[in-house]
């Protein structure tokens, strides 16, 4: 029963490698997916909205053969929750690091609403995902990743991923609120753990995260004083947190 890891935005899959490499004393059968346009090719005619990343995620689960236990960090703990809702059957339990978005008082934070507006948005990512490599780092070292992991995920940065962050963004505007009429009370069909980064500024308030956290039926485990990158901040911590919870599931 495989630890399916799927990461976000602006990310590639070498941001878990500090978190990997905790948990693999106590697992061996961890999996890293990378989203089409995040570390990974975009298709051709795959057009990087949530609800086809939904479905590229059903689709890689279910290659797997079994159910599994699903951690999801950033958009890609938006692609968890939207498997946990539509497909349950592929999971055995889940880990999101982004319930309060779903909070009715949610509301997107600067970058994304950058992503979302024509012209200023196009202008971010070719200001963000152009340039060097080391450019790139610095970038995400200002915003809190560790340096190591941030010259790799760099590295897998550029014009594809641009494209990939406009597109789903503007397909979420698009929906309305992230959690306007979400039955986010069905996730509860399987143990499920929400991840409080205290210091992540992004994903909500610590109340909103609760509140939805209640909601999905789900375990909330507190890492207080990290931030978005809780995983490369304090690979320990979160590994602990992770094994705990899954030490849970009967």
């Amino acid at each position: 029963m495989p630890a399916v890891f799927v990461h976000g935005n602006p990310e590639t899959a070498a941001v878990w490698e500090p978190l990997l490499a905790e948990l693999a004393a106590v697992r061996s059968d961890l999996v890293c997916l990378s989203p089409p346009g995040f570390g990974a090719p975009l298709p051709a005619g795959f057009g990087a909205t949530h609800a086809e990343y939904r479905d590229w995620l059903v689709e890689q689960l279910t290659a797997l053969g079994e159910p599994v236990d699903l951690v999801g960090h950033d958009v890609g703990g938006g692609h968890v929750v939207n498997v946990v809702l539509s497909r349950p059957d592929l999971v055995r339990s889940w880990v999101s690091d982004v319930l309060g978005v779903y909070d009715p008082g949610y509301e997107w934070h600067e970058l994304a609403r950058r992503w979302q507006t024509p012209g200023v948005g196009e202008a971010d990512v070719v200001a963000r995902f152009g340039g060097t490599v080391e450019e790139r780092t610095e970038t995400l070292v200002q915003r809190g990743m560790g340096r190591a992991v941030a010259a790799r995920v760099a590295a897998g940065q550029g014009e594809a991923m641009g494209h990939a962050v406009l597109a789903l963004y503007r397909s979420a505007a698009q929906a309305g609120p992230p959690g306007l009429g979400l039955e986010l009370e069905r996730a509860a069909a399987r143990p499920g753990l929400a991840i409080l980064a205290t210091a992540d500024h992004v994903v909500g308030t610590e109340e909103q995260r609760r509140r939805a956290a209640a909601r999905a039926g789900a375990q909330v485990a507190v890492l207080d004083g990290l931030g978005h990158w809780w995983m490369t901040e304090a690979p320990a911590r979160g590994a602990a947190a992770l094994t705990t919870f899954w030490s849970t599931i009967r």
